[in-house]
């Protein structure tokens, strides 16, 4: 089992304040992305990295990202997911 980056928390705490709701996935396994969130009318999966210890994605998650015929979104900072789900910082 992987365990949660430890900017997860923020990151998942800050796209709630914004509205979005949140699932964290991060348990799921064979390289799904951390969180699904949604908000307004999108969905959008987010794999979180740690940029304190440089993070990369496990090949498992690099093979998820080739066969998924949508976006996943990496992102590092409670700036970078805001971003990513349109919210200005």
């Amino acid at each position: 089992m992987s365990r949660a980056d430890l900017n997860q928390s923020k990151i998942v705490n800050a796209l709630r304040s914004v509205g979005a709701t949140v699932e964290i996935t991060s348990q799921q396994g064979n390289g799904f992305p951390d969180l699904v969130c949604g908000i307004f009318g999108k969905n959008y999966l987010i794999e979180v990295k740690n940029p304190d210890t440089r993070g990369k994605l496990r090949a498992t998650q690099e093979i998820f990202v080739d066969k998924w015929k949508g976006k996943v979104h990496v992102v590092e900072t409670v700036n970078d997911a805001l971003r990513v789900i349109g919210v200005e910082v």
